[in-house]
């Protein structure tokens, strides 16, 4: 009998392991989706939740989507994700807890490979890293692969929006072009310099507002309040921050013909991607633009290449995205539903 145990965003994922640690005061999960490519590999997150429901829906979704993102990177790895749940916002992880969630790992037996994620950093890593050697984004020496994953996504994500705003808005130039962008954290943030460059025409948002009036300013752009975002009159969206932004009444209110970004699980549900389908409005599937991170952090775990090899194979990401956008076009199906097909076929379960 199949059962999604009362989880819609259940998918026949291999495991699912509660960890509780009454010492530290650790609470984690781990969901390990597919290893059909190899071991799990995806980061752990420190954030804040509703409640226990909601940190498990969000592990879950976040494990399948790594299963995805690291088949259609080329990756011989499956897909699994690590969160920890903190006690309260803006709550701190402690050295205990790093410990803890590090023996959590390793009694795995190396069937998920975790790294860092939101909330977490290469310091934070460092700590899990005393207590099992299936880590990864670990400090590395110059020009090796490894090491914060942030400044990778933001290119690939980089070159994904320019890809999207050739396909979708018919420039081979950023400039002059009008972007929004939710989120200028390291990914956001990197993003937002690289497409000044090209003389985009910036809008930014963030939580900390502060931090977005700040990067506005270095960069000439132009800072909205965080709700406000997603309403701005532009050519192009880039989600950068966290997911399920893209509900039936946030598509409703889109301004764009274009959304691209890094964020994980921008869809809300699966018909949302039909939304912006059927709305006109082009999109990047988020796992297969946002996977310059795992792309640089897994290959320092499998011991693959260098930096100059992380490049290259983040520097495809733009031809994926277009394998993704023919097919769509060829079918008539969102690029969401094209995505996911193609990425089930890569794990088997096609």
């Amino acid at each position: 009998m199949i059962t999604d145990w009362g989880f819609p965003d259940f998918d026949d994922h291999e495991g699912v392991h509660l960890f509780s640690d009454r010492e530290s005061g650790l609470s984690a999960i781990i969901a390990v989706h597919s290893s059909k490519l190899g071991p799990a590999a995806g980061g752990v997150r420190f954030w804040h939740y509703a409640d226990h429901r909601a940190a498990i829906t969000d592990a879950l979704r976040l494990s399948r989507g790594m299963s995805y993102k690291n088949a259609m990177a080329n990756l011989p790895l499956g897909g699994g994700k690590g969160v920890v749940l903190a006690s309260e916002p803006g709550a701190e992880i402690t050295t205990a807890q790093l410990e803890a969630f590090g023996r959590a790992v390793e009694s795995l037996g190396g069937r998920y490979v975790t790294a860092e994620d939101v909330g977490m950093s290469e310091a934070r890593m460092k700590v899990v890293a005393t207590q099992t050697r299936h880590v990864s984004g670990l400090p590395v020496a110059a020009g090796g692969a490894g090491g914060d994953p942030g400044p990778v996504t933001a290119r690939g994500v980089y070159l994904g929006v320019k890809a999207a705003a050739k396909r979708g808005l018919g420039t081979e130039s950023m400039a002059g072009v009008r972007v929004a962008i939710q989120g200028v954290g390291s990914v956001g943030g990197g993003v937002a310099r690289l497409l000044a460059k090209d003389g985009a025409k910036l809008v930014l948002a963030d939580v900390n507002a502060e931090r977005a009036k700040a990067l506005a300013a270095e960069l000439g752009a132009e800072a909205v309040a965080a709700d406000a975002i997603l309403t701005q009159e532009t050519d192009l969206f880039s989600p950068n921050a966290l997911g399920a932004i893209l509900t039936e009444q946030s598509i409703a209110e889109l301004k764009c013909k274009v959304v691209a970004g890094g964020a994980n699980n921008q869809l809300a549900t699966r018909a949302d991607g039909q939304r912006l389908h059927d709305r006109g409005i082009l999109y990047a599937p988020d796992y297969v633009i946002n996977a310059g991170g795992i792309i640089n952090v897994g290959l320092e775990y499998l011991g693959q290449g260098n930096m100059a090899e992380v490049m290259a194979r983040v520097d495809k990401i733009p031809l994926r995205l277009i394998e993704v956008w023919d097919e769509s076009d060829r079918t008539g199906d969102p690029e969401s539903e094209v995505a996911d097909r193609i990425a089930q076929r890569l794990i088997g379960r096609g």
